[in-house]
């Protein structure tokens, strides 16, 4: 593989449940909502251990394999553009990105990307069921 060893570990805090993070990282429906521009080939509905399934990003292509899928974790074995692993941790109010590989790709920029895309989505999503919550009171 091309490239060279970056790692790159980011925490930050959410106005999300541990509930709601876990649907956005666990379910894929939700998944390629907030991190579009990125595409997926077929995909279970829940990803879970064993799991394999590619993204794509005009011709970057990256292959995930999920090792771990747990109520408050998650991580991908990845390969192709990036050849190293990527683990979520999350509880109420806050989420955890660690990214480790070797690639040519600026993997802290792209990981700093993903994460203000997920605060984006969650911070949509609780404005969607306040929303839906006010009109079934009126």
């Amino acid at each position: 593989m091309l490239g060279k060893f970056q790692q790159s570990y980011l925490r930050i805090e959410l106005d999300a449940k541990q509930q709601d993070i876990y649907d956005s990282l666990r379910y894929s429906a939700n998944l390629k909502k907030w991190l579009w521009p990125q595409e997926f080939d077929s995909m279970s509905e829940r990803l879970s251990t064993g799991v394999k399934f590619n993204s794509r990003l005009g011709l970057i292509e990256i292959e995930h394999q999920v090792a771990i899928a747990g109520d408050n974790c998650l991580r991908f074995i990845l390969s192709k553009a990036i050849d190293g692993y990527h683990e979520w941790y999350w509880g109420d109010g806050w989420v955890q990105s660690r990214l480790e590989g070797i690639s040519v790709l600026p993997l802290n920029l792209a990981q700093t990307y993903s994460l203000l895309r997920l605060r984006q989505h969650l911070q949509s999503h609780k404005t969607k069921q306040a929303t839906s919550t006010d009109s079934t009171t009126n």
